[in-house]
């Protein structure tokens, strides 16, 4: 009986040991994979890395990780016109069939999904600054977007009538939609001001936008889009995807 209790205290000591290196070891590979990425994507801070499963050794040894978690705040992607981007406030991934041979520096995950966050003020970006004429003494231009329930857009659109700016905005209800790399913007319905009907070509193209967003880490791409409280919710996908080397 004394044998068999020093036996069992040796296993749990062995086993302790084996949970704190376990342990030790994610979080330094955590810690490098997080660098890599930062360098690989040229990223302005490091992002969130999260190696989940347990155990890590035998993942390690194996040169496959099961899943891991990545999270990247203020990503700037790119717009498609080679010098303008577009932040993105948080970009999170859930990757899945992570490989790598030879160190981190050649990494691949066998699928991603994730979410990124859009704010209403950098989605602005993509409407018309200046004014534009829709009818004959009538300019407008958007001011504002906001979240319009229901997973619409309210689109704010200041108008001025001869010379005279509406004490009040003109707003729209528009659905949102992915369509390929852009993140587009349409109105519901067209506004009447003053009691104008106007011309839809010339109204629309105001109201209806698009935004391109490309080469986001990876190459994840867009999915879906819906319309939230302080921004656009993007749902991200993808397939084979090369995260370093």
């Amino acid at each position: 009986m004394r044998a068999l209790r020093i036996l069992l205290i040796v296993v749990v000591i062995l086993g302790g040991l084996f949970v704190v290196a376990d342990r030790l070891a994610v979080n330094f590979v955590e810690s490098e994979a997080a660098d890599e990425l930062r360098t690989t994507e040229n990223l302005a801070s490091t992002p969130d890395v999260s190696i989940n499963g347990f155990p890590f050794l035998t993942q390690l040894a194996g040169g496959e990780l099961d899943d891991v978690e990545v999270g990247i705040r203020d990503y700037e992607a790119a717009t498609g016109n080679g010098t303008e981007t577009i932040r993105i406030d948080d970009l999170r991934a859930d990757l899945q069939g992570v490989e790598f041979s030879g160190g981190l520096g050649s990494a691949t995950a066998a699928r991603a999904t994730g979410t990124a966050t859009i704010a209403y003020d950098e989605l602005m970006k993509a409407t018309k600054s200046e004014a534009t004429q829709i009818a004959p003494g009538i300019t407008a231009k958007v001011v504002g977007l906001s979240d319009g329930g229901d997973g619409k857009i309210k689109v704010s659109l200041a108008a001025t009538v001869l010379g005279i700016e509406l004490p009040e905005p003109v707003d729209v209800l528009s659905s949102v939609r992915v369509e390929d790399d852009d993140v587009e913007v349409v109105a519901d319905g067209l506004p009447e001001i003053e009691g104008r009907q106007l011309a839809e070509s010339r109204i629309r193209a105001i109201t209806d936008f698009q935004q391109r967003i490309d080469e986001l880490p990876g190459g994840i791409r867009l999915d879906k889009v819906e319309a939230a409280k302080d921004g656009v919710e993007i749902t991200v996908r993808g397939s084979d995807l090369r995260l370093a080397g």
